[in-house]
C-alpha cells in the first residue's frame, strides 16, 4: 500500500478521542449512575459527568479540561516511513492544540516553560511497530494528569503489606491502590495493570490495558474470572464518585502480563478517570474509519 499524508486523518482522531467518550465507557457510566440511590451525592456526580459527555460531544469540546498525555501506538505496514507518520502526528497534534481540541500539556521539566502545543521532549508519546498488514492501524489514548499522580507500582514481596507472588498478591495491590487513590483520581475509575516486566515495561503493559473495551473478556481464563473479582471488590470499598461514597468507584479492571526477570516480581497499576478517552484510526484502500 502506497503511504499517504494522514495529517488530516490523525488530526480527526486526536478530535473523537478528546471530545466524544466511547460508548462502552458511557454505557458502564450510566449502569453506574442507575445503582446509586436517588438523591445521592454519588447520583448527582455521575449525573453531572453524562451531562458533561453530552455537551462535549454537541460543540465538539474538551470532555475534560485536562486533555492529558496523547499516546499513540502505530502499527503500520513494512514499506512505509514512520519518520514521515511522526511527523504527521506532530503537526496533527499542533493543529489540535490550535483548534481547542487539546490544552497545551508539554512543559519542560527544567525551565517549567509550556511549548504551547503539545510538542516537545519525546512528547506526545509514539510508539511505532511495523506489522504484516497492508493497512495501518493508529490507536490513540489521551492520560490526564490527575489520574497519573494517582498510578502505583509494587514490588512484591511488598513493604508496604504482606504479599505473595501470584494473584493473591496482586490483589493486595490492586485494593491499596484503590484505596489510596480515594477521590483523587477522578472516580469512577478504570483499573489498568501490567504483572511483571522491569519498571519501565510494566507500566507500559498496564496502560496497553485501556485500548480494551470495558465489555471485553480477557483471553486467558484465568485473568478473566480475575478481572470480575476485582472488579466487584474494588466496588465494595465504598469510595464512590469522586470520593463522595457510593457503590461505584471503578468502571472496569483490565489486566495484562509480561515475562519477568526471577529476582522481580512488579505490580504497575495505570490509574484512568472516568474520562478514558480512546479512539483507534484504521486507514484501508485509500479509507479511513475511526471507532
Amino acid at each position: 500500500m502506497e503511504q499517504v499524508d494522514l495529517t488530516q486523518e490523525f488530526l480527526e482522531l486526536i478530535r473523537r478521542s478528546s471530545t466524544d467518550l466511547p460508548e462502552d465507557v458511557e454505557a458502564a457510566i450510566r449502569r453506574g449512575r442507575d445503582q446509586e440511590e436517588e438523591g445521592s451525592p454519588a447520583r448527582m456526580v455521575l449525573d453531572t459527568i453524562l451531562e458533561n459527555v453530552r455537551m462535549a460531544r454537541e460543540a465538539s469540546t474538551p470532555i475534560c479540561q485536562d486533555t492529558g498525555v496523547p499516546i499513540f501506538y502505530v502499527y503500520y505496514p513494512g514499506d512505509w516511513s514512520t519518520l514521515k507518520l511522526k511527523e504527521q502526528i506532530l503537526e496533527a497534534t499542533r493543529e489540535a492544540t490550535r483548534k481547542l481540541y487539546l490544552r497545551p500539556n508539554a512543559v519542560d521539566p527544567l525551565t517549567g516553560k509550556n511549548s504551547g502545543d503539545n510538542t516537545g521532549i519525546d512528547f506526545p508519546t509514539i510508539h511505532f511497530e511495523e506489522w504484516e498488514n497492508d493497512y495501518l492501524m493508529t490507536k490513540l489514548v489521551q492520560k490526564g494528569g490527575g489520574s497519573e499522580n494517582v498510578a502505583r507500582q509494587y514490588t512484591i514481596p511488598s513493604t508496604e503489606f504482606r504479599a505473595s507472588r501470584d494473584l493473591k498478591g496482586v490483589r493486595k495491590a490492586i485494593l491499596d491502590a484503590v484505596w489510596r487513590a480515594q477521590g483523587k483520581g477522578c472516580a469512577p475509575g478504570v483499573i489498568a495493570v501490567g504483572i511483571g516486566g522491569d519498571r519501565a515495561s510494566g507500566m507500559m503493559k498496564a496502560k496497553e490495558q485501556l485500548f480494551r473495551k470495558l465489555d471485553d473478556v480477557n483471553p486467558v481464563p484465568e485473568l478473566a474470572e480475575f478481572e470480575k473479582q476485582m472488579y466487584e471488590e474494588a466496588n465494595k470499598l465504598g469510595i464512590g464518585p469522586m470520593g463522595f461514597g457510593g457503590k461505584t468507584t471503578v468502571l472496569g479492571v483490565k489486566v495484562g502480563i509480561i515475562h519477568r526477570l526471577p529476582a522481580c516480581f512488579f505490580v504497575s497499576i495505570a490509574y484512568m478517570c472516568w474520562a478514558c478517552r480512546r479512539r483507534t484510526l484504521t486507514y484501508r484502500a485509500g479509507k479511513a474509519t475511526i471507532e
